[in-house]
């Protein structure tokens, strides 16, 4: 079996879909007999990033990260994330002539964009160019792949994701019960760039429930005092809520997958989205999900659809094919003949 190592900015305490998937396939890649390591932020000094402290950039040189690499020695390198160890790593690959293979989690130029003003194509121009010294990118969705090859990105593989149908599973509602009905739930972070504000602003009777926190979260509180913000929830504690709602709200248009959605799906909850890249490949069966342009419109009809067929949906997405792509789309890192720039 291969010693895989995978480079990544976001970790923990970070709480995201990025982090989760990243942690869930080194489990999956353990249990298939491969060994795995994580070059990560902790052990370096890290600053926080302007306008989301939550996230922390790693202050650490290209001769200490070369140093690790060399001391690991892996049959293969995957660097997972765009940021300042991505980076690095990027740099000492290429400087030392090993192959190695990327992948693109987030839509880093919408969320720029979503903050400062900041053209995306800029955003764009960056991200191609660190990407094309990969021999491949996984790309979450067949949509968001065929986007950025219309951007002229290369070497693209698309890579789904996976849900845990033991942990997210249907069962007795447990919660809410002294909330009017219906219940509307979001879960995720509370920023900018996840336009949950379409979510609060809706107008169907109820109770929406909001699990997660984010830069966003003391404005949205005090602008929506109906809703009720749970912040972060894990566990069985999350399982629970997921499956004593009544619909799951996706209002983003900038995620490249939604991890949550298929949370929701495997809990038994059908999902309202917008027709965007992430909702329109995962929410492919009309009985599990809706999807409209009026996201009122998407929650009423997600309400009337059957709980069954999400969760029979959701057994589509598992870790476990989500490792066999990621495996198959590696290359090994030995020398190139010759140096790239």
């Amino acid at each position: 079996m291969s010693k895989v190592l995978i480079v990544t900015d976001a970790w923990h305490p970070q709480t995201n879909g990025v982090v989760r998937c990243l942690e869930t396939l080194g489990s999956q890649l353990i249990a298939m007999g491969h060994a795995v390591h994580y070059l990560t932020p902790q052990g370096f000094w890290t600053v926080p990033l302007p306008t989301y402290p939550e996230i922390a950039l790693s202050l650490v040189g290209v001769a200490t990260i070369a140093a690790i690499i060399e001391r690991e020695a892996p049959d293969h390198i995957h660097i997972a994330t765009e940021g300042p160890l991505g980076l690095i790593a990027r740099y000492a690959c290429l400087d030392a002539g090993l192959r190695f293979t990327t992948s693109y989690h987030t839509r880093y130029p919408e969320y720029v964009a979503a903050r400062i003003p900041v053209p995306a194509e800029w955003t764009y121009g960056f991200l191609r160019w660190f990407h094309s010294a990969a021999e491949a990118t996984l790309v979450p969705t067949r949509s968001m792949l065929n986007e950025l090859a219309e951007r002229e990105f290369i070497n693209l593989r698309e890579w789904t994701r996976g849900v845990d149908p033991n942990q997210f599973s249907p069962g007795p509602k447990t919660q809410f019960a002294d909330l009017p009905g219906p219940h509307l739930l979001y879960v995720g972070r509370i920023a900018v760039e996840k336009n949950i504000e379409a979510f609060l602003a809706l107008k169907t009777p109820g109770t929406k429930i909001v699990v997660g926190d984010g830069p966003a979260r003391a404005e949205l509180e005090a602008r929506y005092p109906d809703a009720i913000f749970m912040g972060r929830r894990t566990g069985e504690e999350l399982s629970g809520i997921y499956r004593s709602a009544d619909v799951f709200v996706f209002p983003s248009k900038t995620d490249t997958f939604g991890n949550v959605m298929i949370e929701a799906l495997s809990s038994g909850l059908p999902v309202a989205a917008y027709p965007v890249i992430g909702p329109i490949d995962v929410l492919t069966d009309p009985a599990c999900g809706a999807l409209d342009e009026d996201l009122q419109l998407a929650v009423e009809r997600a309400l009337t659809l059957s709980r069954e067929a999400a969760r029979a949906h959701a057994a589509r997405f598992t870790w476990s094919h989500c490792a066999e792509l990621f495996l198959a789309a590696l290359v090994p890192a030995q020398r190139l003949a010759s140096k790239a720039a």
